[in-house]
């Protein structure tokens, strides 16, 4: 989908809803020198390998840069490695940048990518890390201090692809370091383009430019990155002028605001999948499910494939992306948008049909259907709630009785990481703009061994997909892979693993005279802003 730039009108009700809230985030006035940020996903911490979730990602990339980066379009460019090649089969080699130097002064070298490798999947109390990006990495050789060669056990070709999701730590500064040290910023001492100067945990992060980056001096002198979760005072704030960017647009904004024009939207084709994720980790006494009359159930019926396909099928995504979106997402059956290499074509996403749902709902034992909660955020994606309502009551109609429990991502999250949930909504953005991330990180089984699965809430297990997916990333030809990939994304929606509602269009509002390049992957980085004429 083409970038696109839209005139926004001033949206009174929401305004006068949360003015005053917006007010009083203003303590940092919007400024040619300051570029004001505010998101509605809650930032948990400043360690680039503690969890793998956009708003953490977003923020991190200001301070640490990686070996390899995505741009705007999802496609590889150079960071700390001028460039990396294939030795062999086994062997790739990465040239480092010289002259880099860390916020320290000390310089960039060889040993912190060794260090980084080792360090990146053994980070306590990860909810969902980044062990996944380094698990093909049998070695890592120190050629000099600017070049290093990482070891494979076979042929490795998603290698500078994964490179792309770590960020580089040192390690003077990162041995022994907690979680905690970098949070405190004690750790938090990168190569990218903007330093640490402090983080409040949900609210706000300040950071002050790297005028010796190695890309050159960063435009703004100072960033400051706020967390404003609730989507009317986002609105508010930008239109008001206290913040710069907005993200997650609400949708139901959008049809008014076409004629203000002290604001543009900026828009692009997203990454991000909407889905359902059932518990698939109790054989027994499933949670948050039981019979029609409350009384607990024996056995999970969400690892019934019945099951998981009626609700499947009760589910009609068109009115999704139509009513509750806006027009701001895409139906899907699958975790890509069409176009990506390794969309398959051939999974289209399901129509709805409740009587077929109650027929296989009492095929699988449940003819009367049974009741469930459906826990969601209510301050990470577009109209999370709102999504959750909607599905539930199609869910009730089909005869499963649904109810909806909302709660802040920072609850949430650290909750579904630990299976707390029968059933809960969650997104999950393919940053790397193919079907493998999502393979290994969500639909693989969950193996700290094989550092798979790392975000996979619901413990779904599949061997036979496990193989698959492990069979394409180690194949070096890119048709032959693209096949096999699309086979484990027919084999996945073929076994309901997950059940995925829509494709997010991903959508900010910037302040007018600035210059926003929108990111596939729905980052919002000062890096991506400039001062200039829209």
């Amino acid at each position: 989908m083409p970038t696109l730039r839209w005139t926004l009108p001033l949206p009174r009700a929401a305004l006068n809803a949360a003015a005053l809230a917006a007010a009083a985030l203003a303590a940092t006035p919007a400024g040619a020198q300051t570029l004001t940020i505010a998101i509605g996903g809650s930032i948990t911490s400043l360690d680039p390998h503690f969890y793998n979730a956009s708003p953490n990602n977003s923020i991190t990339a200001h301070i640490f840069d990686k070996l390899v980066e995505f741009d705007a379009r999802a496609q590889l460019v150079p960071q700390l490695a001028q460039s990396w090649r294939a030795v062999s089969d086994t062997v790739w080699e990465f040239k480092l940048r010289p002259g880099v130097k860390w916020h320290d002064g000390r310089d960039f070298t060889a040993d912190d990518v060794v260090f980084t490798v080792a360090r990146t999947p053994d980070v306590p109390n990860s909810p969902g890390g980044f062990g996944a990006f380094v698990r093909g990495i049998q070695r890592v050789e120190v050629v000099d201090p600017l070049t290093v060669r990482l070891h494979t056990a076979g042929p490795y070709p998603m290698m500078p692809t994964d490179l792309a999701s770590v960020g580089v730590i040192s390690r003077h500064v990162g041995e022994g370091a907690t979680t905690e040290d970098y949070n405190s910023g004690k750790a938090a001492i990168g190569t990218g383009p903007y330093r640490f100067v402090s983080y409040l945990p949900g609210s706000r992060t300040q950071l002050a430019r790297n005028d010796g980056h190695w890309s050159g001096r960063p435009s703004w002198e100072r960033v400051d990155y706020r967390v404003i979760s609730s989507p009317p005072a986002r609105t508010a704030a930008i239109l008001s002028g206290d913040v710069d960017i907005i993200d997650t647009v609400p949708a139901s904004d959008i049809p008014q605001l076409r004629n203000e024009g002290r604001v543009t939207l900026s828009q692009i084709q997203g990454l991000r999948v909407i889905y359902m994720a059932p518990d698939r980790s109790r054989t027994a006494d499933p949670i948050f499910v039981t019979d029609n009359a409350g009384r607990p159930l024996a056995q999970n019926p969400f690892n019934d494939l019945r099951v998981r396909r009626a609700l499947s099928l009760a589910i009609s995504r068109e009115a999704l992306a139509e009513r509750v979106m806006e027009g701001t997402a895409q139906p899907n059956g699958q975790w890509l948008p069409p176009g990506s290499y390794s969309f398959n074509p051939a999974v289209t996403p399901p129509r709805q049909d409740i009587e077929g749902a109650r027929r296989l709902l009492a095929e699988a034992g449940f003819p009367q259907g049974f009741r469930m909660t459906l826990h969601t955020p209510n301050d990470r994606y577009p109209n999370d709630a709102r999504t959750a309502q909607a599905v539930a009551q199609m869910w009730t109609r089909a005869g499963v009785q649904t109810q909806v429990e909302a709660l802040p991502w920072a609850s949430f999250s650290v909750r579904s990481n630990r299976q707390e949930f029968g059933m809960r909504l969650v997104g999950w953005g393919s940053a790397t703009g193919e079907a493998s991330y999502a393979l290994v990180n969500i639909l693989n089984t969950y193996s700290q061994q094989a550092r798979t699965g790392a975000n996979n809430m619901g413990r779904y297990s599949n061997p036979a997909l496990d193989s698959l997916t492990e069979r394409a990333v180690t194949t070096l030809d890119d048709g032959r892979r693209e096949e096999l990939l699309r086979e484990a994304v027919k084999m996945a929606m073929d076994d309901v693993a997950i059940i995925p509602l829509f494709q997010l269009v991903n959508t900010w509002a910037v302040r007018r005279g600035l210059q926003h390049d929108p990111r596939m992957d729905e980052r919002t980085r000062a890096m991506d802003i400039k001062p200039g004429n829209t």
